[in-house]
């Protein structure tokens, strides 16, 4: 498979050119009350459902960028041979299933591809299998629609994530095989120089990439201080000049909080959407800005909030609320169901879930015009046509599965700004 892909990732909000999806199949539906809590979810979701509504988000970008598909990328890259039993092996050692090799090496590559995702079923050849309370051998990939999360563009540099539960690792096994054998591009992969068992672990929900010399990660439940060292170790070897990382420390508790995107996203050159009470108010949570230049860290020190970094360092960002800005109890239901983690396809062009009303009111009174996704689809409008606009995505099914647009989208090309 030639290696034609180029990933650029320099800001969050410059125009979309490529970006990579998973649409949640049947690894969704592959999941019960009882195993629910361990594939990361605090329910289930009702399949059917939440494709009709991931298709109003993958047509929108149909419409707007280049869409590649992960499955896809994988069944093609696996019809050559050798990768497959690399790739095969690979698996079996990290799921700690050497009894799969012989049965997952014999799949054609499309349908390999696909087992990777959705599961491979216990054979009941067994007596132990038979009365075995799991269905399945190889575990299905739940969370895989939530594409962000596994791997992401920093610059020129693709980025394999280190995740904080073993559930995901597959994840980041199959995102190194395609930006190995897609892409035309500098790999920072953490799993080839951290051990097994160190406590440095990062996801891409918890970075965001606002300029060349500025990138935001949040630190919590799976974004660890030891891995943004480890990320700015790995920056810093790969940049000479001078950037900086801005840190903001996030609660462990309630399970929204899980990445930074859930608390805040860029929408436009000068305009972001925060969740106000931890990324504005006064509380026990850290903002630190770490300074780079020459290939080391020059100075660490604390900051009074993301705005007021991003200010001292040539941004000025003006905060659009999560909720609003005169309910509490309002920010905090919408802030559950992602009402921060907007998508943005070009400067002041989002799109975010509907179900989060006083959000998107609040967005309309800071200029952006409300369009709801299948009028884009089927309007001939080019997106250059509209100014600033927030496309809005029938969510009531997918936002219960922990994450918004942001989430289930992987860019890797974006235009300069």
């Amino acid at each position: 498979m030639p290696k034609n892909l180029k990933l650029e990732i320099f800001s969050e909000i410059g125009t979309l050119r490529g970006v990579i999806l998973h649409p949640p199949g049947q690894e969704v539906e592959n999941m019960t009350p009882d195993n629910a809590q361990r594939a990361l979810y605090s329910d289930i979701l009702n399949l059917s459902v939440a494709r009709e509504e991931y298709r109003q988000f993958e047509q929108v970008l149909q419409k707007v960028t280049q869409v590649h598909y992960v499955k896809n990328m994988l069944a093609t890259i696996l019809e050559d041979d050798n990768l497959k039993i690399e790739l095969v092996e690979q698996v079996c050692k990290n799921d700690n299933v050497p009894e799969l090799r012989n049965s997952l090496a014999d799949l054609p590559a499309n349908e390999l591809a696909r087992v990777l995702i959705e599961g491979f079923p216990l054979p009941l050849n067994l007596l132990s299998n038979f009365l075995s309370d799991e269905r399945y051998a190889l575990q299905p990939l739940h969370n895989f629609f939530f594409m962000r999360d596994a791997s992401l563009g920093i610059w020129n540099n693709a980025v394999v994530s280190r995740m904080a539960t073993k559930v995901r690792q597959r994840e980041t096994i199959l995102m190194n095989l395609i930006f190995t054998h897609a892409f035309n591009t500098p790999i920072i992969n953490p799993a080839k120089k951290i051990s097994a068992s160190a406590k440095n672990s990062f996801e891409g929900g918890d970075i965001l990439v606002l300029s060349p010399e500025i990138i935001l990660i949040g630190i919590g439940k799976r974004t660890t201080p030891d891995g943004v060292d480890f990320i700015v170790q790995e920056l810093a070897a790969r940049n000479p000049g001078k950037f900086r990382i801005i840190v903001q420390e996030l609660p462990e508790s309630p399970e929204s909080f899980i990445h930074l995107d859930m608390a805040f996203t860029m929408l436009s050159a000068d305009q972001c959407m925060v969740y106000a009470p931890l990324i504005l108010e006064h509380n026990r949570f850290q903002t630190i800005s770490i300074s780079v230049e020459n290939g080391k860290v020059s100075r660490i020190k604390k900051e009074e909030h993301i705005l007021a970094a991003l200010k001292k360092y040539g941004m000025q960002v003006h905060p659009v609320f999560c909720g609003g800005q005169t309910d509490r109890w309002i920010q905090e239901r919408e802030q559950w169901h992602s009402g921060t983690n907007f998508f943005t396809i070009a400067p002041g062009k989002v799109i975010g879930y509907a179900r989060n009303t006083h959000t998107i009111d609040e967005l309309h009174k800071n200029g952006f015009e409300v369009v709801k996704a299948n009028d884009f689809i089927t309007n001939e409008k080019a997106l250059d046509a509209y100014g600033n606009c927030v496309i809005t995505l029938e969510g009531s099914e997918l936002a219960r599965g922990g994450g918004g647009a942001r989430c289930m989208s992987m860019p890797f090309l974006r235009d300069a700004l």
